[in-house]
């Protein structure tokens, strides 16, 4: 199951792929011995049209149904069972995205001034380079990667026009 992204922006699942997403969710939650709550749910549809990885603040604004303790709580939960990433990137709030077999693969823009976080995909091309320089350099050292993740720090467009 994959949300289409284009440009580095994710697009929102449609009704085939939510079905598809809860499905797996479902079964994560039932594999780690919990279930899959109203509350969690509603996490997973906010997250999956988040187009970007949220902070705790702005899932419950995109969610008013939702309180803070009980959002907090069964994201820890979903964490655990490997259906959210948790993202912390130096600013005042984490942020939360669906894991990233359940979407696709990507990285992160990250703003230092605003904290703002962009998913942004390479390409396939850039992608196998990386994998290709990566895999040389861990192999000599003895490690066996499993997936790679990058971060890029720097000023989004609104802040490096400030």
């Amino acid at each position: 199951m994959s949300a289409a992204r284009e440009n580095g922006a994710a697009h929102r699942i449609d009704g085939q792929q939510r079905d598809d997403l809860h499905g797996e969710v479902e079964s994560r939650l039932e594999q780690a011995g919990q279930r899959y709550t109203a509350v969690r749910r509603a996490l997973v549809d906010v997250l999956s049209g988040g187009g970007t990885p949220l902070t705790l603040p702005e899932v419950l604004g995109r969610d008013r149904a939702l309180s803070q303790s009980s959002a907090y709580r069964n994201l820890a939960h979903l964490e655990a069972a490997g259906v959210v990433r948790r993202l912390v990137h130096g600013s005042e709030y984490a942020r939360y995205e669906l894991a990233e077999d359940l979407t696709e693969h990507h990285h992160h823009l990250v703003c230092e001034h605003c904290g703002s976080v962009t998913d942004v995909t390479f390409g396939e091309r850039v992608e196998r380079a990386i994998d290709g320089a990566l895999g040389d350099l861990l192999v000599a050292r003895g490690f066996t990667p499993r997936h790679h993740a990058i971060d890029i720090y720097g000023a989004c467009a609104d802040c490096a026009g400030a």
